[in-house]
Parts: C-alpha cells; sequence; structure tokens
C-alpha cells in the first residue's frame, strides 16, 4: 500500500540535523521524495548512511544557506524543475544560545534571529509561490514550547522563536484561501545528543524522542490535513 505521502515533493531544511534526520526518514518511509539543504557535509553523510539503499533515488542534498533568500530560491527552484513540484515544506533549521539582555551581543542576537527565523522566511519566500500556483501545499515549521510564555535566560532565542509562531500563524492567513496550510510544531526539551551533552545531569524523563516530534510533522503535512492551518501543536 502506497504512504500517506507517496508521490509528494518535500522540502526539508535543518534535514541533517537530529530532528532533522528523523523527519527526512518518516517522510521517506511515507513515501516522499525528499530534498534537503545542508550545511554540514559530516551530517550529510550520517544522514545518507541511515538511508534505505532503495530509498536513495528520492532523496536530493544540496549545500546551501538557507538564510540566504537568493540560494534558497535557486535551490527550490532546482527541485521543481526535476521533480515537477514542491508540495511540503518543513522549516526545521534553528539554533539555541542562553543569556539574559545584559548578557547578550548583537553578534548573538542577530545569528538567533538568522537561525530560526530568517530561515523560515527564506524558505517559505522560495516556495509558497510554487504552492499557491498549484493551489496545493502543507508548511510545517519547528518552533519551541519554551517560548510559550516567553522566559528568562535565553532573550535572544526565545524572541527568534516567538517570530516564528508570529510568522506561522500570519503566513496561515495568508495562504489559507490558496490551498496552502502553515502549521507550527513546539517541542519541549528533545532527546538529542547535543542536548544530552548539555545538560548531562539532567532527568531526562520527559524528554521528547525526535522521532515524535516527526511523527507531528509527518502527519500536518498529509493531504488529508488540508483543514488543519495556523495550529501550534505543543509536544
Amino acid at each position: 500500500m502506497p504512504g500517506p505521502l507517496a508521490g509528494r515533493v518535500a522540502v526539508i531544511t535543518g534535514g541533517t540535523g537530529a530532528l532533522g534526520q528523523a523527519v527526512t526518514l518518516r517522510f521517506l518511509t511515507d513515501g516522499a521524495v525528499v530534498a534537503v539543504p545542508y550545511a554540514v557535509p559530516a551530517e550529510r553523510d550520517r544522514l545518507y548512511q541511515r538511508v534505505a539503499a532503495a530509498d536513495r533515488d528520492r532523496v536530493v542534498m544540496e549545500p546551501v544557506d538557507v538564510a540566504d533568500l537568493a540560494a534558497m530560491t535557486a535551490f527550490a527552484a532546482s527541485i521543481a524543475a526535476s521533480r515537477g513540484k514542491i508540495d511540503a515544506l518543513v522549516a526545521g533549521v534553528g539554533g539555541f544560545a542562553g543569556g539574559s539582555l545584559l548578557e547578550t551581543d548583537a553578534e548573538t542576537w542577530k545569528r538567533m534571529l538568522d537561525l530560526n527565523l530568517t530561515t523560515a522566511f527564506s524558505a517559505a519566500k522560495a516556495v509558497v509561490p510554487r504552492m499557491v500556483g498549484a493551489r496545493y501545499g502543507r508548511i510545517v515549521i519547528v518552533a519551541s514550547r519554551a517560548v510559550v510564555p516567553p522566559a528568562a535566560g535565553f532573550i535572544a532565542y526565545t524572541v527568534a522563536k516567538a517570530g516564528v509562531i508570529a510568522f506561522t500563524q500570519a503566513l496561515a492567513q495568508e495562504t489559507r484561501e490558496h490551498g496552502v496550510t502553515v502549521n507550527a510544531v513546539l517541542p519541549s526539551t528533545m532527546d538529542t545528543p547535543a542536548n544530552r551533552a548539555a545538560m548531562p545531569n539532567a532527568d531526562r524523563t520527559g524528554w521528547v524522542p525526535v522521532e515524535s516530534v516527526a511523527d507531528a510533522i509527518a502527519i500536518l503535512a498529509r493531504e488529508a490535513s488540508a483543514y488543519i492551518t495556523g495550529t501550534l501543536l505543543a509536544s
């Protein structure tokens, strides 16, 4: 039986990271063609090794700066030309930096905005015109449960991810009449190697497996989720 994403073409930014790999593999299992713009060759190699040999013809990976609108637009155009369309976008690039306002310099502020918010803008800007033209699209953006409500101690990250949430809801309103849905997932602390290294003594009982977040993203990317838009799905 074909998977729920069979025949669909998905762009997954951040698709070589800890969560991104889980999303990429889930989309492949569900039958999609997956296009991944990457930044770190070692992460690309690790992802490729995890992809089943039978699925490798459905994976496209190219080095792209997702925050660069021109580069992201060119990547989307290349995928649309080679695969005929773009049905889904998962905007999963992100990064974390701690620090209060007094501890945060301008470079950190800009880096958090670029990694978390500008990348979502660039990815959406690159694919939404094609989706609107096709009157079909599924966009899922990765935000964070930690910023709802805003907390102290990581102000640049909080503002960037809060901006991602506002961007999601605004874009959902702009595209809802065009057959395009836009939703966000808001994971709590995910069980990743980076989080384990950063918090070696933490109680990981409530940490969320990346596969569970990938499941939620895959559900929102399905054709059957046509009436879900502007939603913030916490996990």
